[in-house]
Protein backbone atom coordinates (compact mmCIF):
# COMPACT_ATOMS: atom_id res chain seq x y z
CA UNK A 1 0.00 0.00 0.00
CA UNK A 2 1.97 3.09 -1.43
CA UNK A 3 0.80 4.95 -3.89
CA UNK A 4 3.15 8.38 -2.89
CA UNK A 5 0.46 9.83 -0.56
CA UNK A 6 0.81 6.67 2.03
CA UNK A 7 2.41 3.60 2.84
CA UNK A 8 1.81 0.85 4.81
CA UNK A 9 3.41 0.45 8.44
CA UNK A 10 1.49 -1.97 9.98
CA UNK A 11 -1.86 -4.00 10.50
CA UNK A 12 -3.97 -5.61 7.61
CA UNK A 13 -2.55 -4.45 4.04
CA UNK A 14 -5.82 -3.60 2.68
CA UNK A 15 -9.23 -2.91 3.92
CA UNK A 16 -11.50 -6.12 4.02
CA UNK A 17 -13.50 -8.08 0.73
CA UNK A 18 -16.36 -7.86 0.53
CA UNK A 19 -19.26 -6.02 2.30
CA UNK A 20 -18.98 -4.57 5.96
CA UNK A 21 -20.46 -1.41 7.98
CA UNK A 22 -17.61 1.29 8.61
CA UNK A 23 -14.80 2.33 8.24
CA UNK A 24 -13.15 4.35 10.94
CA UNK A 25 -10.60 6.41 10.48
CA UNK A 26 -8.17 8.03 12.88
CA UNK A 27 -5.83 10.62 12.48
CA UNK A 28 -2.43 10.30 13.90
CA UNK A 29 0.01 12.93 15.39
CA UNK A 30 1.94 12.45 18.34
CA UNK A 31 -0.13 12.50 21.06
CA UNK A 32 0.99 8.62 21.46
CA UNK A 33 -1.13 7.61 24.93
CA UNK A 34 -4.27 9.18 23.96
CA UNK A 35 -4.18 8.00 20.15
CA UNK A 36 -3.18 4.63 21.48
CA UNK A 37 -6.31 4.84 23.66
CA UNK A 38 -8.18 6.34 20.82
CA UNK A 39 -7.04 2.98 18.65
CA UNK A 40 -8.11 0.75 21.69
CA UNK A 41 -11.94 2.19 21.64
CA UNK A 42 -12.58 1.46 17.69
CA UNK A 43 -11.15 -1.88 17.92
CA UNK A 44 -13.44 -2.25 21.14
CA UNK A 45 -16.82 -1.67 19.21
CA UNK A 46 -18.42 -4.15 18.98
CA UNK A 47 -22.44 -5.35 16.53
CA UNK A 48 -20.63 -3.72 13.38
CA UNK A 49 -18.58 -4.92 10.95
CA UNK A 50 -15.85 -2.26 11.43
CA UNK A 51 -12.10 -1.34 9.94
CA UNK A 52 -9.93 1.05 11.55
CA UNK A 53 -7.40 2.83 9.51
CA UNK A 54 -5.08 4.96 11.39
CA UNK A 55 -2.91 7.71 9.25
CA UNK A 56 0.10 9.57 10.56
CA UNK A 57 1.07 12.64 9.40
CA UNK A 58 4.65 13.26 11.14
CA UNK A 59 4.78 12.07 14.83
CA UNK A 60 8.13 11.12 15.95
CA UNK A 61 10.19 8.31 15.20
CA UNK A 62 9.21 6.66 19.03
CA UNK A 63 5.47 7.41 19.18
CA UNK A 64 5.09 5.56 15.27
CA UNK A 65 7.15 2.58 16.49
CA UNK A 66 4.62 2.12 19.58
CA UNK A 67 1.90 2.72 17.07
CA UNK A 68 3.44 0.17 14.86
CA UNK A 69 3.12 -2.44 18.14
CA UNK A 70 -0.51 -1.87 18.65
CA UNK A 71 -1.67 -2.14 15.47
CA UNK A 72 0.97 -5.19 14.40
CA UNK A 73 -1.48 -8.29 13.49
CA UNK A 74 -4.36 -6.90 14.07
CA UNK A 75 -6.51 -8.38 10.84
CA UNK A 76 -9.25 -5.14 11.71
CA UNK A 77 -6.57 -2.23 11.88
CA UNK A 78 -4.35 -1.07 9.05
CA UNK A 79 -1.25 1.85 10.04
CA UNK A 80 -0.44 3.92 7.30
CA UNK A 81 2.05 7.09 7.50
CA UNK A 82 1.91 9.87 5.17
CA UNK A 83 4.63 11.21 2.95
CA UNK A 84 3.52 14.86 4.34
CA UNK A 85 1.22 16.41 6.63
CA UNK A 86 -1.68 16.55 4.28
CA UNK A 87 -3.91 18.53 7.06
CA UNK A 88 -7.17 17.40 8.68
CA UNK A 89 -9.09 17.71 5.46
CA UNK A 90 -6.45 15.86 3.32
CA UNK A 91 -5.86 13.53 5.52
CA UNK A 92 -9.14 12.39 6.00
CA UNK A 93 -9.76 11.88 2.48
CA UNK A 94 -6.48 9.71 1.99
CA UNK A 95 -7.48 7.37 5.26
CA UNK A 96 -11.00 7.11 3.89
CA UNK A 97 -9.82 5.98 0.43
CA UNK A 98 -8.21 3.07 1.53
CA UNK A 99 -11.45 1.58 2.48
CA UNK A 100 -15.13 0.70 1.23
CA UNK A 101 -17.18 0.60 4.08
CA UNK A 102 -20.80 2.05 3.87
CA UNK A 103 -20.04 4.84 6.15
CA UNK A 104 -16.82 6.31 7.62
CA UNK A 105 -16.50 7.10 10.73
CA UNK A 106 -13.86 9.74 12.32
CA UNK A 107 -12.48 9.68 15.58
CA UNK A 108 -9.91 12.70 16.42
CA UNK A 109 -6.44 10.80 18.11
CA UNK A 110 -7.55 12.61 21.73
CA UNK A 111 -10.60 11.05 21.90
CA UNK A 112 -12.48 8.11 22.61
CA UNK A 113 -16.32 5.70 21.71
CA UNK A 114 -18.12 6.61 25.35
CA UNK A 115 -19.32 3.26 24.76
CA UNK A 116 -18.90 -0.13 22.87
CA UNK A 117 -22.40 -0.06 20.67
CA UNK A 118 -21.14 3.71 19.12
CA UNK A 119 -20.76 2.76 16.10
CA UNK A 120 -23.35 0.41 15.62
CA UNK A 121 -26.01 2.84 16.38
CA UNK A 122 -24.27 4.96 14.33
CA UNK A 123 -24.90 2.94 11.10
CA UNK A 124 -28.45 2.20 12.33
CA UNK A 125 -28.87 6.08 12.93
CA UNK A 126 -28.20 6.43 9.14
CA UNK A 127 -29.79 3.32 7.63
CA UNK A 128 -33.01 4.58 9.30
CA UNK A 129 -32.87 8.04 7.42
CA UNK A 130 -31.49 7.68 3.94
CA UNK A 131 -31.42 11.40 3.47
CA UNK A 132 -29.11 11.47 6.12
CA UNK A 133 -25.27 12.45 4.63
CA UNK A 134 -23.56 12.81 8.25
CA UNK A 135 -24.64 13.13 11.91
CA UNK A 136 -21.89 14.50 14.44
CA UNK A 137 -22.01 13.29 18.35
CA UNK A 138 -22.32 15.14 21.55
CA UNK A 139 -18.94 16.18 22.65
CA UNK A 140 -18.13 15.63 26.57
CA UNK A 141 -15.05 16.03 28.33
CA UNK A 142 -13.07 13.10 29.36
CA UNK A 143 -12.59 14.09 32.69
CA UNK A 144 -15.43 14.62 33.58
CA UNK A 145 -18.39 13.74 30.83
CA UNK A 146 -19.83 18.05 30.99
CA UNK A 147 -20.18 19.29 27.60
CA UNK A 148 -17.16 20.38 26.05
CA UNK A 149 -18.23 23.70 25.37
CA UNK A 150 -14.55 24.17 22.74
CA UNK A 151 -16.34 21.68 20.59
CA UNK A 152 -19.46 22.77 20.60
CA UNK A 153 -20.26 23.84 16.88
CA UNK A 154 -24.02 25.21 16.61
CA UNK A 155 -26.08 28.62 17.53
CA UNK A 156 -25.35 29.33 20.73
CA UNK A 157 -29.05 29.84 21.39
CA UNK A 158 -29.03 25.57 20.68
CA UNK A 159 -26.51 24.64 23.69
CA UNK A 160 -29.37 23.63 26.02
CA UNK A 161 -30.37 20.90 23.71
CA UNK A 162 -27.28 19.44 23.33
CA UNK A 163 -28.52 15.99 24.89
CA UNK A 164 -31.13 16.21 21.79
CA UNK A 165 -31.27 15.64 18.21
CA UNK A 166 -31.86 18.11 14.88
CA UNK A 167 -31.03 19.31 12.26
CA UNK A 168 -27.74 20.84 11.71
CA UNK A 169 -25.78 22.69 9.33
CA UNK A 170 -22.19 21.55 10.53
CA UNK A 171 -20.92 18.50 12.37
CA UNK A 172 -17.93 18.52 14.40
CA UNK A 173 -14.95 16.64 13.85
CA UNK A 174 -14.43 15.00 17.17
CA UNK A 175 -16.45 12.55 16.13
CA UNK A 176 -19.20 11.64 13.87
CA UNK A 177 -20.51 9.59 11.02
CA UNK A 178 -20.78 10.09 6.90
CA UNK A 179 -22.80 7.95 4.39
CA UNK A 180 -19.88 6.23 1.83
CA UNK A 181 -22.40 7.25 -0.94
CA UNK A 182 -22.59 10.76 -0.02
CA UNK A 183 -19.22 11.70 0.59
CA UNK A 184 -18.44 10.29 -2.75
CA UNK A 185 -21.08 12.31 -4.62
CA UNK A 186 -20.08 15.07 -3.34
CA UNK A 187 -16.21 14.63 -3.33
CA UNK A 188 -15.20 14.17 0.13
CA UNK A 189 -13.61 16.97 1.90
CA UNK A 190 -11.60 20.00 0.20
CA UNK A 191 -7.89 19.85 0.78
CA UNK A 192 -7.59 22.78 0.38
CA UNK A 193 -8.92 23.94 3.45
CA UNK A 194 -6.18 21.73 5.16
CA UNK A 195 -8.20 22.23 8.56
CA UNK A 196 -10.67 24.86 10.24
CA UNK A 197 -14.36 24.78 8.83
CA UNK A 198 -13.88 21.46 6.60
CA UNK A 199 -16.88 20.14 8.00
CA UNK A 200 -19.02 22.75 7.45
CA UNK A 201 -17.90 23.09 3.45
CA UNK A 202 -18.63 19.37 3.25
CA UNK A 203 -21.86 20.39 4.72
CA UNK A 204 -22.93 22.99 2.96
CA UNK A 205 -22.43 20.99 -0.64
CA UNK A 206 -24.16 18.08 0.49
CA UNK A 207 -26.85 20.78 1.68
CA UNK A 208 -26.96 21.96 -1.60
CA UNK A 209 -26.82 18.13 -3.25
CA UNK A 210 -30.06 17.92 -1.03
CA UNK A 211 -28.91 15.82 1.70
CA UNK A 212 -29.57 16.19 5.30
CA UNK A 213 -27.37 16.72 8.65
CA UNK A 214 -28.58 15.56 12.10
CA UNK A 215 -26.93 16.21 15.67
CA UNK A 216 -27.16 13.26 17.57
CA UNK A 217 -27.31 14.06 21.38
CA UNK A 218 -27.77 10.99 22.59
CA UNK A 219 -24.68 9.56 21.16
CA UNK A 220 -21.23 10.51 22.94
CA UNK A 221 -17.44 11.25 22.54
CA UNK A 222 -15.39 11.31 25.33
CA UNK A 223 -13.08 14.45 24.20
CA UNK A 224 -9.29 14.94 26.63
CA UNK A 225 -8.52 18.07 24.41
CA UNK A 226 -5.24 17.44 24.52
CA UNK A 227 -2.73 20.32 24.04
CA UNK A 228 -0.16 18.40 22.71
CA UNK A 229 0.25 19.41 19.03
CA UNK A 230 -2.63 21.52 19.05
CA UNK A 231 -2.51 24.63 16.78
CA UNK A 232 -3.15 27.44 19.19
CA UNK A 233 -5.34 30.67 18.15
CA UNK A 234 -2.00 32.89 18.87
CA UNK A 235 -0.28 30.92 15.90
CA UNK A 236 -1.91 30.34 12.67
CA UNK A 237 -5.34 28.98 13.89
CA UNK A 238 -6.80 32.28 13.29
CA UNK A 239 -5.23 32.79 10.12
CA UNK A 240 -6.90 29.26 8.75
CA UNK A 241 -10.14 30.10 10.54
CA UNK A 242 -10.60 33.80 8.21
CA UNK A 243 -9.11 32.44 5.55
CA UNK A 244 -11.29 29.26 5.14
CA UNK A 245 -14.77 31.02 6.06
CA UNK A 246 -14.35 33.71 3.36
CA UNK A 247 -12.74 30.96 1.04
CA UNK A 248 -16.15 28.87 1.41
CA UNK A 249 -18.50 31.88 0.83
CA UNK A 250 -16.35 32.55 -2.35
CA UNK A 251 -17.01 29.09 -3.23
CA UNK A 252 -20.76 29.63 -3.19
CA UNK A 253 -20.95 32.90 -5.02
CA UNK A 254 -20.88 35.67 -2.09
CA UNK A 255 -18.84 39.10 -3.64
CA UNK A 256 -16.66 40.71 -1.66
CA UNK A 257 -18.97 43.53 -0.58
CA UNK A 258 -21.64 41.05 1.26
CA UNK A 259 -18.38 39.89 3.10
CA UNK A 260 -17.13 43.37 4.24
CA UNK A 261 -19.14 43.31 7.11
CA UNK A 262 -17.68 39.87 8.17
CA UNK A 263 -14.85 40.87 7.64
CA UNK A 264 -14.25 43.84 9.17
CA UNK A 265 -15.79 41.88 12.31
CA UNK A 266 -12.67 39.76 11.78
CA UNK A 267 -10.60 42.58 11.86
CA UNK A 268 -12.23 44.06 15.23
CA UNK A 269 -11.78 40.71 17.52
CA UNK A 270 -8.19 40.65 15.77
CA UNK A 271 -7.26 43.51 16.84
CA UNK A 272 -8.31 42.98 20.47
CA UNK A 273 -5.92 39.48 20.31
CA UNK A 274 -2.73 40.76 18.22
CA UNK A 275 -3.60 38.92 15.60
CA UNK A 276 -4.50 41.66 12.84
CA UNK A 277 -1.83 40.97 10.60
CA UNK A 278 -3.14 37.13 10.57
CA UNK A 279 -6.57 38.51 9.41
CA UNK A 280 -5.21 40.96 6.84
CA UNK A 281 -2.63 37.99 5.35
CA UNK A 282 -5.94 35.59 5.74
CA UNK A 283 -7.90 38.09 3.56
CA UNK A 284 -5.32 38.26 0.74
CA UNK A 285 -5.00 34.36 0.87
CA UNK A 286 -8.81 33.42 0.23
CA UNK A 287 -8.92 36.19 -2.81
CA UNK A 288 -6.05 33.62 -4.10
CA UNK A 289 -7.78 30.78 -3.89
CA UNK A 290 -10.83 31.44 -5.87
CA UNK A 291 -11.49 28.29 -7.73
CA UNK A 292 -9.99 29.21 -11.50
CA UNK A 293 -14.13 28.53 -12.63
CA UNK A 294 -15.21 31.00 -10.63
CA UNK A 295 -16.16 34.26 -11.17
CA UNK A 296 -18.19 37.28 -10.03
CA UNK A 297 -21.23 35.78 -11.15
CA UNK A 298 -20.67 32.05 -11.89
CA UNK A 299 -19.86 30.48 -8.76
CA UNK A 300 -18.62 27.16 -8.18
CA UNK A 301 -20.68 26.22 -5.72
CA UNK A 302 -24.55 26.50 -6.22
CA UNK A 303 -27.79 26.56 -3.49
CA UNK A 304 -31.11 25.97 -4.74
CA UNK A 305 -34.06 27.74 -2.35
CA UNK A 306 -34.58 24.59 -1.22
CA UNK A 307 -31.11 24.39 0.61
CA UNK A 308 -30.67 28.16 1.17
CA UNK A 309 -34.20 27.35 3.41
CA UNK A 310 -32.65 24.69 5.19
CA UNK A 311 -29.54 26.57 6.11
CA UNK A 312 -31.85 29.32 7.53
CA UNK A 313 -34.16 27.32 9.28
CA UNK A 314 -31.09 24.94 10.95
CA UNK A 315 -28.72 27.60 11.74
CA UNK A 316 -29.38 31.86 11.04
CA UNK A 317 -32.77 31.62 12.45
CA UNK A 318 -31.06 30.47 15.86
CA UNK A 319 -29.02 33.46 15.77
CA UNK A 320 -31.57 35.57 16.40
CA UNK A 321 -31.10 37.72 13.04
CA UNK A 322 -33.96 39.83 12.11
CA UNK A 323 -32.75 39.69 8.43
CA UNK A 324 -32.06 36.08 9.18
CA UNK A 325 -36.04 36.02 9.64
CA UNK A 326 -37.09 37.72 6.71
CA UNK A 327 -35.05 35.62 4.42
CA UNK A 328 -36.37 32.53 5.93
CA UNK A 329 -39.92 34.12 4.97
CA UNK A 330 -38.87 35.45 1.51
CA UNK A 331 -36.96 31.76 0.78
CA UNK A 332 -40.25 29.78 2.25
CA UNK A 333 -42.36 31.40 -0.10
CA UNK A 334 -39.53 30.52 -3.29
CA UNK A 335 -39.08 26.87 -2.00
CA UNK A 336 -42.88 26.34 -2.07
CA UNK A 337 -43.22 27.78 -5.58
CA UNK A 338 -44.11 25.55 -8.30
CA UNK A 339 -41.12 25.74 -11.15
CA UNK A 340 -42.08 28.27 -13.96
CA UNK A 341 -44.53 26.82 -16.68
CA UNK A 342 -46.41 24.63 -14.55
Amino acid sequence: MTDGTVRWIAGARTAPAGTYDADIVILALDRMEETLAAIGSALAQTGVSAHVFVLDQGSRHDTLRRLAAAVQGQPRATLVAAARNLGVAGGRNAASALGHGRIIVALDNDAEFAAADSVARMAAALDTEPNLAALGCRIVRYSDGRDDALSWGYPPALRPCAADCFDAVTFVGAGHAIRRSAWEAVGGYDPALFFCWEEFDFCRRAIAAGWRIRYRGDLEIRHKVSAERRIAWSSDRWYHFVRNRLYIERKFGAGWPSLAPRILGYLLKSLRHGLAGQTVGAVLAAARMAPARMTSTRPVATEPPAARLYLLRNDRLHRGSWLARFRYEVLGRLAAAPPAGE
